[in-house]
């Protein structure tokens, strides 16, 4: 008598997942990846919308004469109207609640200047894209999410806010703020079934992480880390993806740091 086993293979199927800054870079491969496991994913860009349009196209080419499988929309994460309009944008196309954020949207200073030379405006514009955006999309996500248990809101920090390096000061203080305000919602978000995570990367070879630093400094970096190398966008994204499933049920409030023991 044959023996047969019963496995989901899509643990995502057809729930909507926002990923916002997933025109390109780790956004983009996280995307790409939760649409893999089943997800209905809207790809969220602020200003490359070229780029956008070629992740989603890519995306519902893998499932011809299914339905939609990715939709864009354009919204600035420190915008409270924008951030609104990106989840109703998300309801409208896919027709369901949704049941994952992803904020992946961030900035970075690429000259990496000292505390005593971080300008007021360079200082703000960090905090706006990477405090108030994550802050924007976490209380919109607590308030629209699916309840009752496969809900999962899911931020992007950085190891910096523990490593505390030269150079990152205005960055890792708003990667902190955000590893801060994660722990407390996971609290506020009792009995709701949602889930609230921080992923926090190492150094990854993405143009945010490239942009503005010589080859001496990247060398620098891969020769600090065990593995003797930059990490990928591919060594972050199974741990996002992972906390988007039902998996992850019991991982809830914790800050988890994806960086090959570079810290």
């Amino acid at each position: 008598m044959a023996c047969t086993t019963s496995i989901n293979p899509l643990p995502l199927k057809d729930r909507v997942a926002i990923v916002t800054g997933s025109s390109r870079g780790m956004g983009r491969v996280i995307a790409t990846q939760l649409a893999e496991l089943g997800a209905k994913v809207v790809i969220n860009y602020s200003s490359s919308p070229d780029q956008a349009d070629l992740v989603a196209t890519q995306i519902n080419s893998r499932y011809p004469g299914d339905c939609l499988r990715a939709v864009t929309v354009k919204a600035d994460v420190s915008d409270p109207a924008q951030v609104k309009f990106l989840f109703d944008s998300a309801e409208q196309a896919f027709g369901s609640p949704i049941y994952v954020l992803v904020n992946s949207a961030g900035v970075l200073d690429p000259k990496y200047p000292k505390i005593a030379d971080t300008s007021l405006e360079e200082f703000d514009r960090i905090f706006r894209v990477n405090t108030r955006g994550a802050f924007l999309c976490a209380k919109e996500a607590a308030n629209r999410l699916k309840r009752g248990g496969g809900g999962r809101i899911i931020l992007l920090s950085s190891s910096t806010a523990a490593a505390l390096r030269p150079g990152f000061g205005a960055y890792a203080a708003s990667k902190a703020a955000v590893e801060a305000m994660i722990k407390i919602l996971a609290k506020e978000l009792k009995g709701t079934g949602i889930t609230a995570n921080c992923v926090a990367p190492g150094p990854i070879a993405t143009e945010l992480f490239l942009e503005g630093k010589s080859e001496e400094m990247v060398q620098k970096v891969i020769d600090e880390c065990p593995h003797n190398r930059l990490g990928q966008s591919e060594d972050v994204s199974p741990v996002v993806t992972f906390l988007a499933t039902d998996a992850s049920e019991w991982v809830n409030g914790q800050i988890i740091r994806v960086n090959g023991g570079y810290i």
